[in-house]
């Protein structure tokens, strides 16, 4: 299937669009010829940042919102072909600290996003950003679609309810809903001042500037996924009807542990890092190892991740080079 000339005129609603991922999204549904309505509350302590989108900024078209706002989420979901639905509280610490926020972000207001769509725009098409979180600690690896799902924290069991809100929204009634479990996706406009996203910004953040950063444990296991593929990811499930009402893990082209990670940081970007314990309150929700098997998404979709960890890590620290001050 085409991905270039399906979104050429299509109106598409990203949430969360001035995030990591919505604003690599906005960017390439711009090249592909989209009309774009991004999404974002720009709460400091989540991904939005105003400098993702600033040389395509008067090419889109950005709303201050917030996706509980029921009110806003009924008016800016009418008329749209497209929903990327990615706005989401995404630290699973900050989930333990104040449960009810996140509850209402990554579930309450997924429920009240799919009520919109089914009373003002039931044709809509939705692609819905879960997470590998969902399945907690793995009683096997490679984890399959299969796998139980057993999350080891607020924000995993609030993302799985979202998640299956779309997929029930898909089945009662036939708002065509899909799911992709991300899997520490990584890359220019990620979140490094803290580790509210993921720990590999607190990594990027201290090669660039620079400092030494810390590397706890070292001997997980743990997959990557490059933006640009998690975006082609996004995309293809948009476009094709086999990928409604199912949930496919994403995953990387390969499995490192924390420590060879680490030590290709330090190729891509000089520097150098300390082993450290695991710190006691991370322990707690800390799942051991994980990576995933993607082949379900391969073998229905035709994705596969095309670029490389070390290639992306390069272009990822090449980016903060340039532009950390924009992200601190």
């Amino acid at each position: 299937m085409n991905t270039i000339n399906e979104f050429q005129g299509k109106r598409v609603l990203i949430t969360g669009g001035l995030g990591f991922i919505g604003s690599a999204l906005a960017h390439r549904l711009l090249e592909l010829g989209a009309h774009i309505t991004a999404i974002d509350s720009l709460i400091p302590e989540y991904g939005g940042n105003l400098f993702n989108v600033h040389d395509i900024a008067d090419r889109i078209h950005i709303n201050f919102s917030d996706v509980r706002d029921a009110h806003s989420m009924r008016y800016l979901v009418q008329d749209k072909d497209y929903l990327f639905n990615l706005a989401g509280q995404t630290s699973h610490l900050d989930s333990m600290h104040d449960p009810f926020t996140d509850l209402e972000i990554n579930s309450r207001s997924q429920l009240s996003i799919l009520e919109a769509c089914r009373h003002y725009n039931p044709d809509v098409r939705i692609v819905f950003a879960s997470t590998r979180q969902i399945y907690g600690k793995p009683d096997y690896l490679p984890v399959d679609e299969k796998h139980l799902l057993r999350p080891v924290d607020v924000n995993g069991v609030n993302k799985t309810a979202g998640e299956h809100y779309h997929i029930l929204y898909n089945n009662v009634y036939n708002i065509r809903s899909c799911a992709l479990r991300l899997t520490n996706t990584y890359g220019p406009r990620m979140r490094v001042k803290d580790a509210r996203q993921t720990f590999v910004g607190i990594w990027i953040k201290c090669v660039v500037e620079g400092k030494p950063f810390e590397v706890w444990g070292g001997e997980q296991l743990r997959d990557f996924t490059y933006i640009d593929d998690a975006v082609e990811a996004f995309l293809t499930a948009a476009i094709n009807d086999k990928a409604y009402g199912r949930f496919f893990n994403l995953g990387g082209d390969g499995v490192v542990s924390l420590k060879e990670l680490a030590r290709m940081l330090v190729e891509a970007g000089g520097g150098e890092y300390i082993i450290k314990e695991f710190p006691a309150d991370r322990k707690k929700i800390d799942i051991g190892d994980y990576y995933s098997d993607f082949s379900l998404i391969k073998s229905t979709l035709g994705w596969e991740p095309k670029v490389s960890l070390r290639e992306g890590l390069k272009k990822t620290v090449d980016y903060y080079q340039q532009h950390l001050e924009k992200y601190l």
